[in-house]
C-alpha cells in the first residue's frame, strides 16, 4: 500500500500555521481540530517546521508561562522529516517507528499534499492484513 492511499481516505487536509503564530494561539488550533501537531508555513504550502503538543509541554516545563506568547518558531522542529505519495507504507511505518515521530508530512514537488499520523499508518496496515485474511479464509473454504 502506498501513502497516497491513505490519503485517499482520510483527505489530505493539513492544519498548518504561519510561523508567526503564538504557541497560545497553537494550541487554540490543535484543540479546535482536535489533533496532535501541525505544519508551520508561510504560504500553506512550503514547510518551515512541525510542531506538536509534546513540544509544548517540554518547552512549556523548562520555560514557564511566558512559552504561550512566544512564536511557535522558537519550538518548532525546523528538519522536518517528509515522505512523498509513492511511498510504502511499511517503509514509512518503520521510518517513523525508528525515529520516534508520529506526523509526517506529505510532500510531492517540494509542496505539501497532506499529512500521515502512525495512527493511519497503523489502521492502513490493519485493514490490509483484514483483507488478506479474508482472502486467505475464502480461499480454504474453496470460495474463491
Amino acid at each position: 500500500m502506498r501513502i497516497a492511499e491513505i490519503l485517499r481516505s482520510k483527505g489530505r487536509a493539513v492544519t498548518t500555521v504561519p510561523p508567526q503564530t503564538t504557541v497560545r494561539e497553537l494550541l487554540t488550533a490543535l484543540a479546535e481540530h482536535n489533533i496532535g501537531a501541525v505544519v508551520v508555513s508561510p504560504d500553506g504550502a512550503v514547510i518551515a517546521g512541525i510542531v506538536s503538543e509534546r513540544d509544548v509541554v517540554r518547552h512549556l516545563h523548562l520555560r514557564g508561562a511566558a512559552l504561550l506568547d512566544r512564536p511557535v518558531t522558537d519550538i518548532m522542529t525546523a528538519r522536518v522529516r517528509t515522505c512523498g505519495p509513492d511511498e510504502d507504507v511499511s517503509s514509512l511505518r518503520d521510518v517513523m517507528t525508528e525515529h520516534r515521530i508520529r506526523h509526517m508530512p506529505v510532500v510531492k514537488s517540494d509542496r505539501l499534499i497532506g499529512i500521515v499520523s502512525i495512527g493511519d499508518v497503523v489502521k492502513s496496515e490493519i485493514t490490509e492484513l483484514a483483507a488478506e485474511r479474508e482472502h486467505l479464509v475464502e480461499y480454504l473454504q474453496g470460495n474463491y
